[in-house]
């Protein structure tokens, strides 16, 4: 694994104000990521992980502490990381293939060489002959193919992925989760994935960062091992280890970073 720097969290806090007062979000995040890494970040609700994604996509300016990509600091959304969000938010007037490059049309890319590149990615993605349908046509899984090749289609360098496969039949998420993992390691992108399912992260990630709440923090660290990780997530879920690195990221979970147990609210999807 490459060990060039993408993002690097410099003393990362994150206060919400609102009418009822202020909230401590995140509290001195610090953490580098390295060009490819597949990280996932999991912890229980209210722990602080989509604060952090909407802070490494310079949705969020962070009160104290600095974002730095490539060694710049983060002030505000670029397209080189793209952004997956658990809905597809397709336009439902729009074709399939025109929703697949309204991110080149905001940044003013859409040539006949990007339209060609959209219609590979839509092959690439599985969506063969899909181009000219219509959101409505399609089913759940497919939809989340087509805010892939949307999100891909601008070529960003890390892709945030926000609980993308959460709402999907289990059969469709197994699915998509090697066509996302396989698809990103090709072609070399950094990935950060948010999931309340621990068999996700274990199966997906080259590391997983357990966030406790109150306020938000890293009080963990799993790297999976290189042959785990080497295989896809279908093929890792079957090999002899992954029980017991998911054994292992459920008791973090269990200590909730401070010791004590929490008890087993939260969504944690144990491994067929």
């Amino acid at each position: 694994m490459a060990s060039e720097s993408v993002f690097e969290l410099q003393r990362l806090s994150h206060v919400y104000v609102n009418d009822k007062g202020a909230s401590l979000a995140v509290e001195n995040v610090q953490l580098h990521i390295a060009q490819g890494e597949f990280i996932s970040l999991v912890g229980p609700s209210g722990c602080g992980k989509t604060t952090l994604l909407s802070l490494l996509a310079g949705l969020l300016r962070p009160t104290t502490g600095k974002v730095l990509f490539r060694g710049a600091e983060v002030k505000a959304p670029s397209p080189k990381v793209g952004y997956m969000l658990q809905q597809d938010y397709l336009y439902p007037w729009r074709s399939i293939r025109d929703n697949a490059a309204i991110g080149l049309e905001i940044a003013g890319g859409k040539s006949n060489r990007a339209m060609a590149a959209v219609d590979a990615l839509l092959v690439e993605v599985g969506l063969v002959g899909a181009g000219r349908r219509y959101p409505h046509e399609l089913s759940g899984g497919m939809r989340q193919r087509v805010a892939l090749a949307r999100t891909l289609a601008t070529e960003p360098e890390v892709l945030l992925l926000d609980e993308p496969f959460s709402a999907l039949d289990l059969h469709i998420k197994l699915q998509l989760e090697d066509l996302v993992h396989g698809l990103l390691k090709r072609l070399g992108k950094t990935a950060i994935l948010v999931t309340h399912d621990l068999s996700e992260a274990v199966a997906m990630s080259d590391r997983i960062l357990v966030l406790a709440p109150n306020p938000g923090r890293i009080s963990h660290e799993l790297a999976i091992p290189e042959h785990v990780r080497l295989l896809s997530p279908m093929e890792a879920r079957k090999h002899p280890d992954f029980q017991e690195l998911f054994e292992q990221l459920w008791r973090e979970l269990e200590l909730g970073g401070d010791g004590k147990g929490r008890g087993r609210d939260d969504e944690t999807t144990e491994p067929g």
